[in-house]
């Protein structure tokens, strides 16, 4: 098996190809996106001219450290390509996301985008989401009714398991929008639409980390080579 590390590079590689002189880009989180933010950074140093929106703190916080030009929604409000990774990669490009804890900045920026690819090694391809416990946002306030709330929608939906608050340092973990976060373990996930749209509809709950029909292709790196799959 290939070094983990070395198939996120391969696969920030690969997504590199599809950016172009004068765009303007979304520019995701976690380890993977890093990897494509220090691919880019080389393609800008000789010369590449693009505009890139972050997902989170941490991404500007690189983009400006290795020279990334970057802008803001409110600037720039239309994308020509969103790079992200995913924690998961389901059917249809149905992706479960948000395990860096950015997933609102990264859904209002994956929906401004013209065109979004998701990158990963191939571990991350599964046939069914839910492998990975399901992050979902909310606000503090009331943080136990919603809690609830989103038990009862589950159950509904024939899913269970722990709903636990995310933490950091022995503290709640705090979003870049100072919003929690409540990790799901539904298990599989048969009938992501319906989940989608059960959670969407409680009071409280900012956002999920179910990212349905917004990944045109996704580029995975596995040990036989980079693959791309369209959506």
């Amino acid at each position: 098996m290939a070094d983990q590390q070395a198939l996120k590079v391969e696969a920030a590689r690969e997504a590199l190809k599809f950016v172009e002189d004068g765009m303007r880009l979304g520019i995701g989180t976690g380890s993977t996106a890093a990897e494509f933010v220090r691919l880019l950074a080389e393609r800008v140093a000789d010369g590449l001219s693009i505009i890139g929106v972050p997902t989170s703190e941490r991404t500007a916080k690189l983009c400006r450290e290795l020279g990334v030009p970057l802008t803001s929604l409110e600037e720039t409000p239309e994308l020509d390509l969103g790079v992200d990774g995913a924690d998961e990669i389901g059917p249809g490009l149905s992706l479960m996301k948000g395990g860096g804890g950015a997933l609102l900045r990264e859904k209002i920026v994956a929906a401004a985008c013209r065109d979004f690819i998701v990158i990963a090694d191939e571990t991350k391809h599964v046939e069914t989401l839910g492998r990975f416990p399901l992050p979902i946002e909310i606000n503090e306030f009331g943080r136990g009714a919603t809690s609830a709330a989103i038990s009862r929608a589950a159950k509904k939906l024939g899913l269970s398991g722990e709903i636990r608050l995310r933490e950091r340092d022995g503290k709640p973990f705090e979003t870049d929008g100072g919003h929690l976060i409540l990790d799901a373990s539904f298990g599989r996930i048969p009938e992501p639409r319906a989940l989608s749209d059960a959670l969407h509809a409680i009071p409280g709950v900012v956002e999920h980390g179910l990212f349905l029909d917004m990944a045109g292709r996704a580029v995975l790196a596995g040990a036989q080579g980079v693959r791309t799959i369209q959506a």
